[in-house]
């Protein structure tokens, strides 16, 4: 299963697959503007792949089979100051 992968002009670390390069068609126009102007990172055969570094590669060949497109976000960003409070707490209480 080919498919090209592009990265959001406007969305740090938020990519965009589809079936084919250049084939915006199955991609919501509202998800388009917010994605922004596509840009090419590459074309892959996912049919050759055992993972992929930040998506289920199942989900994805579901999603384009099923939806036309697979939209892959960035990972949730870690609040450090959050974890220091917890672990403040934790020394505070003797843990």
């Amino acid at each position: 299963m080919l498919c090209a992968i592009y990265k959001s002009a406007k969305k740090a670390q938020t990519y965009l697959f589809v079936k084919s390069r250049d084939d915006f068609s199955s991609v919501p126009e509202s998800l388009m503007s917010i994605f922004g102007t596509p840009v090419l990172v590459t074309l892959t055969n996912l049919a050759t792949k055992d993972k992929l570094a930040f998506s289920d590669l199942e989900k994805v060949k579901t999603n384009l089979v099923e939806e036309g497109y697979y939209l892959q976000l960035p990972p949730p960003t870690e609040d450090l100051l959050k974890q220091h409070k917890i672990q403040m707490d934790k020394q505070k209480k003797g843990e």
